[in-house]
């Protein structure tokens, strides 16, 4: 299937109408779907609250929009409870979690092999061996609270070994900003890239946020404390490297395509059906809300959209284990570190000033490093023939 941006009209916005039935439909199973399906719906969900959360934003700074904006919001708004809400009450919070970090892990990794920039592309590989031991420290928790074994979600999709440990994650924010593509030079599977991937750490930062505090386990709180910081460090790194000097409407732009670009993605690998029709149905109605904000932009800024984005699309995001290519991430990167907007390749070039930060912030201990004191994770299959020593 291909798509033409400027050509494929989709659902006009009068006609994407919602009951409450229809919102609020049959959640996936934990145990009997796919895993990359419940990938889908985390970064989905993901990708429409961001939309929801610059809408806001552009509204309370622009009179003459908050009508369109409004009209768009409301659509997308039921968008993302449909999608939400496909989640299952058989997840218990912690299973949520190990289910957010694999779409960190599994999306960012399929992600940093597509960006033609190899500098972001850097970017991303650094955030995801982070969020690689962040569902290393998720599983020793679970373990501990619940006594399940983190498989159950990944279903064997994704190994459970320790990353760049989250002990040492810790940044002065100096060393978390980065530089930005060029609007007008970028590719547009660089734009995508980067919006992405912001929007899916953006939620799970608001998640950990959120539920952190349910917990009464007191490492619970301090690891979704400690990790919530770090989702925060790479929201921070994520949204410095997309152009500051976009105008809102080519922000506007950017997110209705975005939206199409995901849902497409969506539609080419999903194996579910159901979810399936969800995913196509959601596409037609973003390709309507796409032609929509692309007049307002003609409109606006007397521009071509293709000054923007491209109209046809790139090749979809690959919703597959990512396994290989993790593992020979971490055998090359695992220690590299942050220094200003560059990567240094050893620990010890790193900044004086993130040492100082870090050292107070673990003063009094690490949550990650006490939850998974003594903890080794032996899945039946995922660490078999696996040659991989990671050094801290």
């Amino acid at each position: 299937m291909s798509l033409d941006l400027l050509k494929d009209k989709g659902t006009p916005i009068e006609k994407q109408k919602f009951t409450w039935r229809d919102i609020v439909q049959k959640p996936i199973s934990k145990l009997n779907d796919d895993a990359f399906t419940r990938i889908r719906i985390i970064l989905m969900n993901g990708i429409e609250h961001e939309a929801n959360r610059f809408s806001h934003f552009f509204a309370r700074v622009n009179k003459e929009m908050q009508l369109p904006l409004a009209k768009i919001r409301r659509i997308e708004q039921h968008q993302q409870t449909m999608i939400n809400w496909l989640l299952g009450a058989d997840h218990s919070p912690l299973e949520t979690t190990i289910g957010y970090e694999q779409v960190a892990i599994e999306v960012t990794a399929a992600v940093a092999q597509k960006e033609p920039d190899s500098y972001l592309a850097q970017n991303y590989r650094y955030g995801l061996l982070e969020d690689f031991d962040h569902m290393y420290r998720y599983s020793a928790l679970m373990d501990r609270l619940e006594g399940k074994d983190a498989n159950n979600i990944l279903q064997n999709y994704t190994d459970v070994i320790t990353g760049r440990p989250t002990i040492i994650e810790h940044r002065d924010p100096e060393d978390d900003l980065r530089n930005h593509y060029d609007r007008k030079n970028a590719a547009f599977i660089t734009k995508l890239h980067a919006l992405t991937i912001m929007s899916g750490e953006q939620q799970t930062h608001n998640y950990y946020m959120n539920i952190g505090p349910l917990f009464s386990d007191p490492i619970a709180r301090q690891l979704y404390a400690e990790i919530a910081h770090i989702e925060e460090q790479h929201v921070t790194q994520y949204e410095s490297i997309i152009d500051p000097h976009e105008t809102l409407m080519e922000k506007w732009l950017m997110h209705e395509a975005t939206e199409i670009y995901n849902y497409y993605s969506c539609v080419a690998y999903e194996t579910d059906p159901r979810i399936k029709a969800i995913w196509e149905r959601f596409l037609d109605y973003e390709l309507g809300q796409f032609q929509v904000v692309k007049e307002l932009f003609k409109k606006v800024e007397n521009r071509d959209p293709e000054e923007v984005i491209s109209a046809k699309l790139p090749d979809p995001i690959e919703y597959k284990s990512q396994r290989d290519f993790i593992r020979d991430v971490l055998k090359e990167e695992v220690g590299f570190r942050s220094v200003g907007k560059d990567f240094v390749k050893t620990p010890e070039e790193e900044s004086r000033i993130s040492r100082e930060y870090r050292d107070q912030l673990n003063s009094q201990g690490s949550p990650s490093e006490s939850v998974a004191t003594g903890y080794i994770y032996k899945p039946g299959t995922e660490l078999n023939n696996l040659d991989l020593v990671v050094k801290h």
